[in-house]
């Protein structure tokens, strides 16, 4: 078996938290102190300038871990100073050079720059950065649905793909994990200084208890010895300390996520000329009227009118340079030849509307039409089990204000119109009383109906009126035309990707079915078929046996339909029919099914009916006559044929009566009850 070597970085950091856990238990030589103490400093000025000028704040997304093991490797090298101190007096060249150095060689102002330090990472930056973590977390959680909503838009308008919305949604959970993570993380900051400060104050106390019991100093020598080391280990751990809380108080303050830091900041203070005028004014009048210093402040003054003339001058530069690219832009592009490329896509599904929709579309405006698009969508994948395009919506001003038109691959299918400030109510039929408003035609059944006033809507519901509003229109009228032509909308990419998630589960059989069965357009055929007679192929593991059973002894993409279909009978089945109760249908007279199956001409290219005119005329006019008695009645056409007839007699009608069921018997579960109430002879 052979191991995997780790990463050389994942060593190098067990090795640096490693070392922390050690520094708690071994001691070390005070040479050795001096060596990670220098690459303590080194590693906090890296984490400063790295969250200085790092363009975005996920680019540190690790920094709350950071945070954890510097302050553990801080806290160590505290223990291990703290430890040289006591026992030899002597910490290495880091401490006491801190202590002399910064404090001057006094005890006392070595003291009071510590506790000025402590007071400016404890009380300022700790405190701010503290409450700005807080507070960013909250908004970013909250944000986080109206983040996502819009990725959902920009998604369904075609603005992104689904590889820039996944990467989007990915990064909201990564910030709201960050700042969420940050949150907490302060707080290590803000106990690293207390801690440093109870750390000082114990090796001070304790410095000059051993100097005088152990060691025969005076009280004064052992203050003055233990004093500067114990100041100087403080400092040595101070520095580093605040260099890291200076780290988090500018990465969660950071504005700016596409620009450089230093830029940034200086742009946005030297770059009004007006404000440079003042401040040099006021510089040079408090130099002359005042005891100030004078060539300090007149000159000072001087050099900030200086720069805001150089500042106006690269303004007016520039305005004039970018006129000039402009109008060098606009006579390229008028000398170009016309880019036609962009004119040739043609977007599967449009909702196109007027401008006095457009509300309706608009978020800002509280319109929620686009989710409603995103649940059509989710309805249709769940319904049929294919995979909707992208729907595209614009608004058109060539419309009337509120009128929409639908297009399917370009061309329109559908229209319809809304009143924006009213309701859509129907009468389900058995309502007697009317209400008054101004009648039309609801858009997606032409079903006769009522726009009323919001004043009135109350009232028409208690009524039992079925009221609707026009987001709700527009989209079930949008569903209904997807679902008329979801067939002619899977294309040969949608399949491949359908059996490209089938193989993940089931290679075996992906790899029995295609190719070598068969063709990606022969399997696209027969969806077509199903989804044009409203059966979901959600079920495509079903559905991709069975083809893969009859394949071998015939390739003929409708005959192969029914073969799925009958393999889904129980779908079928309870599509068109309700259980537990009786289902009336209508039967095809014997003679017809003969005579059909006698005009079957089969071909190289499939089978195809030859069946006379004017005998076909007759079928169709009584298959019309007896389904205007269901629907009469109430129910839906449903008409039983025998297996081998369903598909021809599908084909002789669906042009003339689209929304009649055929159903052949072996398509029905032998529990639903069926009592046949006509039969179609002619």
């Amino acid at each position: 078996m052979k191991v995997k070597a780790l990463p050389k970085y994942d060593v190098f950091v067990g090795m640096y938290l490693t070392t922390a856990i050690v520094l708690f238990i071994v001691p070390i030589p005070a040479f050795l102190l001096d060596i990670l103490l220098a690459f303590n400093i080194s590693i906090a000025m890296t984490i400063m300038f790295a969250a200085m000028f790092c363009k975005e704040v996920l680019d540190m997304s690790f920094f709350p871990t950071m945070l954890l093991f510097t302050t553990v490797f801080r806290i160590a090298l505290n223990t291990s100073s703290t430890r040289l101190i006591l026992r030899d007096g002597n910490a290495g060249n880091v401490v006491s050079t801190f202590g002399n150095f910064v404090g001057g060689g006094n005890l006392i102002i070595g003291a009071i720059i510590f506790v000025i330090l402590i007071i400016i990472q404890f009380m300022v930056i700790n405190k701010g950065s503290e409450r700005v973590s807080e507070v960013t977390a909250r908004f970013t959680l909250d944000a986080m649905p109206g983040k996502q909503m819009a990725i959902d838009a920009d998604l369904n308008t075609g603005a992104i793909d689904d590889a820039e919305a996944k990467r989007r949604r990915d990064k909201i959970q990564e910030e709201s994990s960050f700042f969420g993570s940050m949150d907490g993380a302060v707080k290590y900051v803000k106990g690293d200084a207390t801690a440093g400060l109870l750390i000082t104050v114990v090796n001070l106390l304790g410095g000059i208890a051993l100097g005088i019991t152990q060691r025969g100093m005076d009280a004064g020598a052992a203050l003055s010895t233990y004093g500067i080391l114990t100041i100087g280990d403080g400092l040595v751990s101070a520095i580093p300390s605040l260099m890291i809380s200076l780290s988090t108080g500018i990465l969660v303050t950071k504005g700016s996520k596409d620009s450089e830091f230093g830029a940034t900041i200086v742009k946005q203070l030297f770059s009004l000329p007006k404000v440079l005028f003042m401040v040099g004014g006021l510089l040079s009048l408090l130099g002359i009227i005042t005891q100030l210093n004078t060539i300090l402040f007149v000159g000072l003054g001087v050099i900030f009118i200086i720069a805001g003339v150089n500042v106006n001058r690269t303004f007016q530069t520039a305005a004039i340079e970018a006129e000039v690219t402009e109008e060098e832009a606009e006579a390229e592009e008028i000398r170009q030849p016309e880019n036609v490329q962009s004119l040739l896509q043609v977007d599967p599904i449009e909702l196109e509307f007027g401008y006095g929709i457009i509300p309706l579309a608009d978020v800002n405006q509280g319109g929620d039409l686009l989710d409603r698009v995103v649940m059509i969508r989710r309805q249709i994948a769940l319904e049929l089990g294919s995979v909707v395009p992208i729907i595209r919506l614009r608004d058109n001003i060539q419309l009337n204000p509120n009128q929409y038109i639908i297009k399917i691959k370009g061309i329109q299918v559908s229209e319809g119109e809304i009143l924006f400030d009213h309701y859509m109510a129907m009468n389900p039929g058995y309502v007697e009383e009317e209400i008054t408003g101004i009648p039309t035609f609801e858009p997606s059944f032409h079903l006769p109906a009522i726009w009323i006033t919001e004043g009135q809507r109350e009232k028409a519901e208690s009524l039992g009126y079925t009221v609707v509003d026009p987001p709700s229109i527009i989209a079930t009228h949008l569903t209904e035309i997807i679902r008329q032509h979801i067939a002619e909308l899977l294309t040969r990419q949608d399949v491949q990707n359908l059996i490209n998630n089938l193989k993940e589960t089931n290679p075996s059989l992906v790899d029995e079915l295609t190719p070598k069965l068969l063709g990606l357009g022969e399997i696209q055929k027969v969806l077509q078929n199903l989804l044009s007679e409203g059966i979901s192929i959600r079920d495509l593991l079903t559905i991709s046996e069975t083809l893969a059973d009859y394949a071998q002894t015939t390739r003929d993409t409708d005959i192969l339909t029914e073969y799925v279909r009958q393999a889904l009978k129980r779908a079928v089945s309870a599509r068109f029919f309700t259980p537990n109760e009786t289902n009336y249908v209508m039967t095809l007279d014997p003679k017809i099914e003969q005579e059909i199956m006698g005009s079957v001409k089969q071909t190289e290219n499939g089978a195809f009916l030859n069946l006379d005119p004017a005998r076909s005329k007759a079928i169709i006019d009584a298959v019309g006559a007896e389904a205007q008695k269901m629907e009469n009645l109430g129910r839906t056409p449903i008409i039983l044929t025998s297996p081998i007839v369903r598909i021809y007699f599908r084909r002789l009608t669906e042009e003339y009566y689209r929304d009649l069921v055929v159903i052949s018997y072996n398509e029905i579960e032998s529990n639903v009850e069926i009592q046949a109430v006509g039969m179609v002879t002619a």
